[in-house]
């Protein structure tokens, strides 16, 4: 009998790199990333152990991994290459970028070991050989108490190996077409939306075929829908995570990101929980903001 994830986490991995580079390779169709970027690992690691300290004095667990190579300039964000989950499971996932594909590295799964209960792990990246991929959480969104995995159609969200995942963890598919104003598909689900406690953010004016479905599917989990515009979109307005802190919900956020909305939907943001905001410019220039740099931790504990 499988053991059901509870909605949020209380714990999180995060990687602080040693040298932190905009990755030139996902620029294809990474539009959230900085052109001309150029590497600044001392501000970037500097940005890791800020959010890092943030989160432990709001009672949230941090898992703080090292990385101190130089091939994979992408590995601040490891929400993509793994998830746990309630029954002691991780899965692993496949990559498209063969630079990212480093990330998985079996000394992070060793030092998740020496806090929590590790079982089966499932193993998705074999499909990188068949050119198909699904990485991980910023593919998907999921709901983890209705047991839904939203997803926007792209590259880096295979349509089969999402089925599996389904059929292997119990949830099932909600997936959408979603694009920016140039009409570039978005490249990932979480960047686009994100799942707080009873307040669903999502670009609903960049979503076209399957937005009935979606609005429809998360009205039924309970959800209120913030839309997000565009713009938000693009100042990671979008990329928000719910975790379990010392005194309740802690929603993390860039400070990009609510520097970008209203007062009113930063007031409605923060009856969801409290929000934990973070100044992360240099990590923010390589495509991805606080949600990407934070892989939850649901592991049951030793």
């Amino acid at each position: 009998m499988r053991v059901p994830d509870t909605t949020y986490a209380r714990a999180a991995l995060m990687v602080r790199p040693h040298r932190f580079r905009v990755n030139a390779e996902t620029a294809s169709d990474n539009h959230f990333q900085r052109a001309g970027a150029i590497e600044d690992t001392a501000r970037a690691f500097d940005e890791v152990t800020r959010v890092a300290a943030a989160l432990e004095k709001a009672g949230v667990e941090v898992v703080l991994a090292e990385d101190e190579g130089d091939a994979t300039p992408d590995s601040v964000f490891p929400n993509n290459w793994l998830t746990t989950h309630r029954d002691g499971r991780v899965a692993l996932y496949p990559m498209r970028a063969e630079s990212r594909r480093g990330e998985r590295r079996e000394d992070i799964l060793a030092l998740l070991a020496e806090r929590f209960a590790l079982g089966d792990v499932v193993d998705y990246s074999v499909a990188e050989a068949e050119g198909r991929f699904l990485e991980g959480t910023g593919a998907m969104v999921l709901d983890r108490s209705a047991r839904v995995a939203y997803v926007a159609r792209s590259p880096r969200s295979d349509e089969e190996l999402l089925g599996r995942f389904c059929s292997d963890f119990g949830y099932e598919a909600c997936q959408f077409d979603a694009s920016d104003a140039q009409g570039r598909a978005i490249y990932h689900t979480n960047v686009v939306m994100a799942l707080l406690p009873g307040l669903a953010l999502v670009g609903l004016d960049m979503v076209g075929e399957g937005r009935a479905a979606l609005e429809a599917r998360l009205a039924e989990g309970g959800y209120e829908i913030m839309a997000l515009s565009g713009g938000e979109i693009g100042a990671f307005a979008g990329n928000m995570l719910a975790l379990e802190g010392r005194e309740g919900a802690v929603i993390a956020c860039s400070t990009t990101a609510l520097a970008a909305l209203s007062q009113a939907q930063r007031a409605r943001i923060g009856r969801a929980g409290k929000i934990v905001p973070f100044d992360i410019p240099t990590v923010e220039k390589a495509g991805g903001s606080a949600r990407c740099m934070l892989a939850e931790i649901f592991l049951p504990r030793k």
